[in-house]
């Protein structure tokens, strides 16, 4: 490569090329906004039906956990419109759906493990004819025991994995000089991820053993290796496609794998095309949701509130498949430590094996319930010591740089770029968060019913993939002759914005206004071999690869343009729209026809794999993210003391998004993760029956955050900052983080029960925070006042 070039690939050359022109750092609307709007964007159910299509339903348990003495599917042979009907003897290939370890059934070979596991597939003319049919079915079962809750696995040591512990120091010697010790337990519940669009899959058989699936999916690359394992064929049989979600929030990255195989399985036997969409309630009753937590901690801390010495013990209901629960159990370590210094730890985590639904991937992916349970720590010394949980909050804040040894992880990573102290400090001031502390004490101290709570919380969200290999994208852009682009990539765009962002970075590289640059379907057959969309890693992973090979092109039109027109490379510059060359502007398009009719090859791959990444499972040490995104929220409530009943009065939110590629995106992401993890916390119970059903499998029995719910004062900011790593354009990822914003709303709510005694007591509030659980600790709290 001689100098030329290599000034042209600077990436401060291409900072000054843009220096008063630019496609990322704008807030450009999403890139299906007005199709969304107008009823025009293309979900999975809206593709046209090729003739033929026929249409799947899948029969369930109805125990939790028992043997299949007999089936009869007479009733459901002779029922109106069915075709046929498929059980596990009739998989030509492997009966496995389970991401990593192949304990997951597609289908029940005998055994079923919990109420809403799939035992056999119906195949009928429409969609409502399949679903009548399964319900006909005769199936005698042989009951076991059933385990529900993590509480009961533990004590029947009944786990989907190996228990993981994490040591740092030597915490019993560090309790031991502790001169103050909190120890208590805490539970919280889990979340259905409640996608508007539910789980579906279009299988459609091609010539040669071939096989188009159309799957809403966070991970097309998956569901291409399960089909080609269920069918016995190879995977470049099988092409996988997305054109959007409407929602994942990661029950579409490993659960959508059953729904394209028995899609799949179904068509290749008959031959023709079939579908297989979930209502809502068996998408509920089949598919995993976000892991409930149980807790039992100890923490040792000073007469300051400084923590010395924690032990945890976290249990998740694991469901009765492992699916992604080890990766989330190990999150959920990595993140207990949030934005606090914890120099002698003991955590342990352990994957309860419960005759539930498996459970699996979620926003935030174990980081909330690994950094919840701090914060109630740190809420707990604060009421201890009578101070404000602000002040506790600070003291034990990673230190700047190598301030006093304090900027390394538990697992061993150095904290850089550690900007918690300054954000906290600019929302602290900017909702004026210590006047309206005195204000609300002042009117508590006035008001018999209704008391009111404010709570400052902080984050830090640890970015990649936990399994190293994974972190890795690539990208196919194409230019064509108009000068118009089109851009292919790994990413799958569920709403949050990825298309968008990946659109913004190739217009950006190439100089030209965003509508030039469209991104089609995720598609197995153009880009192999993809991550899921997940750990907030799509627009970082995806975005580089895409700017790779938009940057390959623009340095072969520059080329080119130099030896048509003369000049030095590094003085070429590409902006809005125009190539500007030895003092000429050339129409961007009018240079690539040039190009093309000179034989230029006008399409490129691309191909990312994040820098410095490492992890050792064994000791649960490593180097396992690229950087840290921060962020804090303060919320304010008032509660009903004599009904349980509370609002969000007013909510302040700081994120930091680095050098964001769209703020009004990543403000919109940053309002929904909020709104979604405020649900988690306080409305969303998941609850199962004594016979192991879930109860709550619908809207009308599950309740999620409506817009009554959001506060009329919203108040959401983007952080002034700069990534020190080398992510996309200097940029944070915005996806997952802020769903741990709303803990404070958790903590408002806490607050103003212990002000029912004066804040003397701890609240023994779990999550979610329903209006009987805030009466139950009102009471719990004057029940301790009365003792007292």
């Amino acid at each position: 490569m001689n100098t030329q070039t290599e000034a042209f690939l600077n990436d401060k050359n291409l900072a000054k090329d843009n220096a008063d022109w630019a496609e990322v750092g704008k807030s450009h609307p999403h890139e299906s906004a007005i199709l969304h709007v107008l009823g025009e964007a293309r979900y999975t159910d809206d593709i046209p039906e090729v003739q033929g299509t026929l249409h799947a339903a899948l029969g369930l348990s109805s125990k939790a956990h028992a043997n299949i003495v007999s089936m009869n599917f007479d009733a459901v042979k002779s029922a109106r419109g069915v075709v046929a009907v498929y059980t596990a003897k009739d998989i030509p290939g492997t009966n496995d759906c389970g991401p990593i370890i192949h304990d997951d059934p597609i289908l029940s070979e005998g055994l079923v493990e919990y109420v809403g596991q799939p035992i056999f597939i119906v195949v009928a003319d429409t969609h409502d004819n399949a679903r009548r049919a399964v319900r006909k079915a005769e199936i005698v079962y042989e009951e076991l025991a059933a385990i529900l809750t993590p509480q009961e696995a533990k004590k029947a040591q009944s786990f989907v994995l190996p228990p993981m512990r994490l040591q740092r120091g030597d915490a019993q010697a560090a309790f031991e000089r502790s001169p103050r010790r909190v120890k208590g337990e805490l539970y919280v519940g889990g979340q259905e991820q409640f996608y508007l669009e539910g789980q579906i899959s279009y299988a459609i058989p091609k010539e040669d053993r071939g096989m188009l699936v159309l799957c809403s999916t966070q991970h097309p690359s998956e569901m291409q290796h399960v089909v080609a394992h269920a069918l016995g064929v190879h995977s470049h049989n099988i092409v996988v496609e997305c054109r959007r979600m409407g929602g994942g929030f990661g029950g579409k990255e490993s659960q959508s794998a059953l729904w394209a195989a028995a899609a799949a399985i179904s068509a290749v036997h008959l031959k023709r095309p079939v579908k297989l969409r979930a209502d809502r309630d068996d998408d509920m009753m089949v598919t995993g949701k976000r892991h409930c937590f149980h807790y039992d901690y100890e923490v040792g801390y000073d007469d300051e509130g400084r923590i010395i010495a924690a032990r945890v013990e976290m249990v998740s209901r694991a469901g009765f498949s492992a699916d992604l629960s080890a990766p989330v159990a190990t999150r959920a370590v990595c993140h207990f430590d949030n934005t606090y210094y914890l120099g002698d730890v003991d955590i342990r985590a352990m994957c309860g094996k419960t005759n539930t639904q498996s459970n699996t991937a979620f926003r935030g992916f174990g980081g909330p319930q690994g950094a919840i349970a701090i914060e109630y720590i740190v809420d707990n010394i604060a009421r201890d010591l009578n101070k404000d949980a602000l002040e506790i909050r600070k003291i034990n804040f990673y230190g700047r740089n190598d301030e006093e040894g304090r900027n390394v992880t538990q697992y061993g990573q150095k904290v850089v770029d550690n900007v918690i102290h300054e954000l906290v400090a600019e929302l602290e001031t900017s909702s004026e968060y210590q006047q309206r502390r005195a204000d609300i004490k002042a009117f508590n101290a006035s008001s018999p019913v209704l008391k009111k709570g404010l709570a400052l919380t902080p984050v830090k969200f640890g970015i990649a993939f936990n399994v190293t290999h994974l972190n890795q994208a690539g990208a196919l852009v194409h230019i064509y002759t108009d000068g118009s682009v089109l851009v292919n990539h790994g990413g799958c765009e569920m709403g949050q914005g990825v298309n968008t962002k990946v659109c913004q970075v190739v217009a950006h590289e190439l100089g030209l206004n965003l509508d030039k640059v469209r991104a089609t379907a995720t598609d197995t057959s153009k880009v192999a071999n993809t991550s899921a969309t997940a750990a907030s890693t799509g627009a970082d992973l995806n975005g580089k690869a895409a700017q790779n090979a938009a940057h390959t092109l623009r340095q072969r039109l520059a080329e080119f343009a130099v030896k048509t027109y003369g000049g030095e490379l590094a003085d070429i510059r590409f902006a809005a729209g125009l190539v500007s060359v030895n003092g000429l502007d050339i129409p961007f398009e009018a240079l690539v026809q040039k190009a093309y009719l000179a034989r230029v090859q006008l399409w490129s791959d691309g191909f990312y794999a994040t820098p410095g990444l490492h992890w050792d499972p064994k000791t649960m040490s490593g180097n396992p993210f690229s950087y840290y995104a921060y962020g804090a929220s303060v919320s304010e409530v008032i509660v009903d003391t004599l009904t349980g009943e509370w609002k969000l009065l007013r909510a302040d939110g700081l994120y930091d998004a680095g050098n964001s590629l769209n703020p009004a995106i990543d403000i919109g992401q940053v309002e929904g993760a909020f709104i979604q993890g405020m649900g988690w916390l306080t409305t969303e119970e998941l609850w199962w029956n004594k016979g192991g059903k879930l109860m709550t499998h619908a809207p009308s029995t599950y309740k999620i955050p409506a817009i009554s719910d959001c506060p009329e004062d919203f108040r959401v900011s983007l952080f002034k900052n700069r990534n020190v790593q080398d992510s996309i354009h200097r940029s944070k990822a915005v996806g997952e983080p802020p769903l741990l914003l709303p803990f404070s709303v958790f903590f408002a709510i806490r607050d103003a029960i212990a002000s029912v005694a004066d804040y003397r007591y701890n609240p023994p509030l779990n999550a979610p925070a329903t209006s009987e659980a805030i009466l139950s600790a009102i009471n719990g709290v004057a029940a301790m006042a009365a003792a007292s």
